[in-house]
């Protein structure tokens, strides 16, 4: 893929557009909407976690259908098995060798719908894939193709034929957002359009692939003051002390906060981060991250998202920037 550079107002324009297109199908979910938006140029996966019925798969399906970019789809099953996710080699007998036949995993935006029925062993073949973007098959190396996104759906642990997810995994997903039950002014608004599934047949795309990877490279230039990091790891280190928290905030998970609130800025037409972002993806960022002591399982992400917001509270904000003209008092 060539390397194309994008202006950051344009840039804004498009991220704007797409996030009106997804809000016209996914009713009164802005704020979940531009989760998504900042996890895709921060190059991060999500895991949407709901009951059955919220929107989910309409949601990453209107997010794929907006992009010039291929799309695979994983009906996770207990009987999928890795193979059935990254792909196999076959042997070609008039050629005589084998060829490498890619799975839906071998894609730009992957669905990997209520990944928390797949077995153990095949949610850990996606591991590769989320960390390193690629995928080894016969001890062959397989590039998976920019940008790549996976985004998974899961259902509620206390359901019928769920599986745990690996805390591995569960690391590996910058966001975990939760779509909920729409208020009800906006259900009946959601009866009167019933045909979202017409709209999203007839979508065109807003951006270009190349397009995507050229705000990703941009995102990475969105400057981060030196106090904003302190409270970065002040945070994740205060996580680690709470009396409710056996495993606190990793540095990987402080280092996908940090990223994701650098897309968050640009998203917003800003080259330097402040406080309010962070602040805004700090559930959806660390939530998942922390392991509890004593909880019971049906209702841990609830307890999880309660930390963090008393962490949160318990450390100071920074009131001021210094470096390169970004000073800001709250």
């Amino acid at each position: 893929m060539s390397k194309i550079r994008i202006e950051h107002e344009y840039a804004v324009e498009l991220l704007n557009r797409l996030g009106n297109r997804i809000a016209d199908v996914i009713i009164g979910k802005k704020q979940e909407i531009q989760y998504i938006i900042a996890a895709m140029l921060s190059e991060g996966h999500v895991l949407l976690e709901d009951v059955p019925g919220t929107g989910k798969t309409m949601l990453i399906r209107t997010v794929a259908s907006s992009l010039n970019c291929a799309m695979g789809r994983i009906q996770c099953t207990p009987d999928v098995m890795p193979a059935d996710v990254t792909g196999v080699s076959i042997y070609h007998v008039q050629a005589g060798e084998f060829r490498f036949r890619p799975g839906p995993l071998m894609n730009n935006i992957v669905l990997a719908d209520e990944i928390n029925r797949a077995s153990p062993r095949t949610q850990s073949s996606l591991l590769e894939a989320m960390e390193e973007r690629s995928v080894t098959v016969d001890g062959t190396t397989h590039t998976l193709p920019r940008p790549f996104l996976l985004l998974a759906t899961q259902n509620p642990l206390q359901f019928e034929g769920t599986y745990r997810l690996p805390e591995a995994q569960l690391d590996r997903f910058m966001m975990r957002i939760t779509l909920g039950y729409p208020e009800p002014e906006q259900e009946v608004e959601l009866l009167s359009r019933v045909r979202s599934q017409e709209m999203l047949e007839n979508m065109h795309p807003i951006m270009l692939a190349e397009e995507v990877v050229a705000m990703q490279r941009e995102v990475r230039q969105v400057h981060v003051d030196t106090v904003i990091k302190q409270y970065l790891v002040g945070v994740a280190v205060a996580t680690r002390a709470h009396d409710a928290v056996r495993l606190g905030i990793s540095p990987r998970g402080t280092l996908a906060w940090m990223t994701a609130a650098q897309a968050y800025a640009y998203a917003q037409g800003r080259s330097y981060v402040v406080p309010d972002d962070v602040q805004s993806l700090a559930v959806p960022v660390l939530s998942h991250r922390i392991q509890l002591k004593l909880v019971n399982r049906a209702d841990s992400s609830e307890v999880q998202e309660q930390v963090i917001r008393e962490v949160l509270s318990s450390v100071p904000v920074p009131v001021q920037m210094g470096g390169q003209g970004r000073g800001r008092r709250a």
